[in-house]
């Protein structure tokens, strides 16, 4: 009889001691995580990215279940989510990508432990929230804070309408002002492309200043080396909109259709799809232009 209990008593045993493992094992390759991201973007068909996203999102998920405090999987599930919503959401569905974009600065200041916490205090001051952000880790820290920074400013340009988002402001603009001293360089300058559509989206009452704009996409032109194509994709749609300059959106845009998305393998999946979102706008030009 023993020779038949004996097997199964192995099976709860051996999934306690995965489960048991398993954290260790999460914390030890932290390369993973960063290497699961790097392959999405240098995905160069957005339906294989589009349908495999979501699925290993919720993997992740179920990962840091196991292990709720490691900052490698809250930092990845905060690029995720809000790369996911800026690329496959926003452009159908602004009022769904608003959520992933919560979602996603969620995971993000998570990953920043108590300093992140203190950013987030809905009755911080600024001086306390710029102290809290000066003493982040400049390279352990940075990745998890930009991509926060990011999904927060996108929903605050998604809600500007909102007292919520208004109110949030002057602590998204904080967090961006950090990035940008810590790393504007970042993936090809996305912090400069960041602060331009910021500068542009907003009106001058909010803090938007065209001018200061511009310099931002120039700067992320320079970094990307004119190969980062969202760069020119959201300098047109934003500025040159918004400055009522035709003929820059047109050129903008033009480059864009004619550059090849492959070029930047990092990028890859970013340069397809915003060429596919270029060609798309440039129909809209008679009704964006007075």
């Amino acid at each position: 009889m023993l020779k038949y209990v004996r097997p199964m008593l192995w099976t709860p045993l051996f999934l306690l001691f995965i489960t048991a493992c398993m954290p260790i094992a999460l914390r030890l390759s932290p390369s993973l995580f960063e290497n699961l991201a790097a392959s999405f973007f240098e995905e160069c068909d957005p339906p294989i990215a589009e349908n495999a996203i979501p699925s290993n999102l919720k993997l992740l998920e179920g990962l840091l279940k196991n292990d709720p405090d490691n900052r490698d999987i809250l930092a990845t599930l905060c690029m995720g989510y809000a790369g996911y919503g800026l690329l496959f959401v926003e452009p159908h569905d602004p009022e769904r990508a608003s959520r992933i974009y919560v979602r996603a600065l969620n995971y993000g200041f998570e990953a920043l432990g108590k300093k992140g916490r203190e950013v987030r205090e809905p009755s911080a001051r600024l001086n306390d929230i710029e102290r809290a952000l000066n003493a982040l880790d400049s390279r352990q820290d940075f990745k998890a804070l930009f991509w926060a920074t990011l999904s927060w400013n996108a929903w605050i340009n998604l809600n500007l309408d909102k007292p919520e988002a208004l109110a949030q402001l002057a602590a998204s603009q904080a967090c961006l002002d950090k990035v940008l001293e810590l790393d504007a360089r970042y993936f090809y300058g996305l912090p400069h492309i960041l602060a331009g559509v910021s500068l542009s989206a907003r009106p001058p009452l909010l803090g938007g200043n065209p001018e200061k704009a511009r310099t931002h996409f120039e700067e992320a032109l320079k970094w990307g080396q004119r190969k980062f194509i969202l760069a020119q994709y959201y300098f047109a749609r934003y500025y040159a909109v918004r400055v009522q300059d035709k003929g820059l959106f047109l050129k903008l845009l033009r480059e864009i259709l004619d550059s090849s998305p492959q070029e930047l393998k990092e990028a890859c999946l970013i340069n397809t799809i915003v060429q596919r979102e270029a060609a798309k706008l440039i129909q809209e030009t008679d009704n964006l232009f007075l």
